[in-house]
């Protein structure tokens, strides 16, 4: 996956509550295992009328957010099912990083685990924040090798982010293939271990 170091662009503000996964990406929509085709589908029943045409009042459908690369939304984002789909359709769009008060955490762990910066910071600044992107659409910046958002008019909020978590991001290595960066020495130990132990390496 790509690595996350920093990210620069549009930021737009949806600062609603419980924004679902199926609010994402209806249920639907979801019409193949592939991972391809959900950008066009994302927040479907919102972005667009019933006869197909776009919504004209929907946020993304503004000529301001259509290349957001940050959404700012409300507490309890992604509840729903853990459909990873709702992942997709949001980097499809083309949005890698998602500012919030709270997550889901099913939505929050797939969301990282496809390369995306979920940020944390509390709703009073979440709130302050989508009301700059409402005025100020464009300028934002997030920088994980120093954990800060960076508002168009230079303020600066800093996050927290576990060790590890940053470190997947920062390398753009998935938990296997940051395993995998230790293979030799896995390797060292199984041969080590199973000298010591070979009962434990027999074939049933």
């Amino acid at each position: 996956m790509e690595p996350f170091t920093t990210l620069s662009g549009a930021a737009a503000a949806l600062f609603e509550p419980n924004i679902s996964t199926d609010a994402l990406i209806p249920s639907r929509a979801i019409t193949s295992a592939s991972r391809a085709g959900y950008g066009a589908k994302l927040f479907a029943n919102w972005r667009y009328n019933a006869d197909g045409s776009e919504n004209p009042g929907f946020v993304l459908n503004e000529a301001a957010y259509r290349q957001a690369r940050i959404l700012i939304a409300g507490a309890n984002f992604g509840c729903g099912s853990s459909r990873e789909m709702a992942v997709w359709a949001l980097e499809q769009f083309g949005i890698r990083c998602i500012i919030a008060p709270s997550y889901a955490p099913i939505f929050r762990a797939n969301f990282l685990r496809n390369g995306l910066l979920p940020v944390i910071l509390p709703e009073h600044v979440v709130a302050q924040l989508a009301r700059v992107a409402r005025q100020r659409p464009n300028g934002w910046s997030i920088d994980l090798e120093r954990c800060e958002v960076r508002e168009p008019g230079g303020q600066v909020h800093d996050f927290n982010i576990d060790a590890a978590e940053r470190e997947q991001l920062l390398s753009g290595l998935d938990p296997i293939g940051l395993t995998l960066q230790h293979w030799a020495r896995i390797q060292a130990f199984a041969a080590a271990d199973r000298k010591r132990r070979p009962w434990i390496w027999r074939s049933a």
